[in-house]
């Protein structure tokens, strides 16, 4: 399987619901670095997985909808704690959501998956895999 990554950051506030969380149950920021990994068997066309000015492109427009927002205050996060791999999911959801919507070039289509990790510190982060 090929692979390619590209990297941005996002920059949230949330809190958390429930005891497990202690002190993140209170307002509190977070940093992620996102790492987004687009997978396929055999390279397209032109000898590659996707373009990367295109997936990096496309990765921070995802989230710029999410930079700089309280995520408590989002509509589409009413209820759900928004957790590092909730998170993920969701990212790789709207990313898959351009793929399937041609924003990443019409051979695109021919990725088999994506893979989100959000890093919280240099010692934790979580992953979300889904395929295409």
């Amino acid at each position: 399987m090929f692979a390619i990554t590209v990297r941005d950051h996002v920059m949230i506030a949330h809190s958390f619901r429930g005891e497990v969380f202690g002190p993140a149950q209170r307002l509190h920021g977070a940093t992620y670095l996102v790492d987004a990994t687009f997978r396929r068997p055999d390279l397209d066309p032109d000898g590659i997985v996707v373009d990367i000015g295109l997936a990096t492109r496309e990765l921070g427009e995802v989230l710029a909808a999410l930079n700089y927002r309280n995520l408590d205050d989002e509509p589409d996060f009413a209820g759900v704690n928004t957790s590092t791999e909730f998170l993920a999911k969701v990212i790789a959801d709207r990313l898959a959501g351009r793929v399937h919507a041609g924003a990443l070039g019409e051979h695109a289509r021919g990725l088999a998956g994506i893979t989100v990790t959000l890093h919280e510190s240099h010692v934790a982060w979580a992953s979300y895999e889904r395929e295409l």
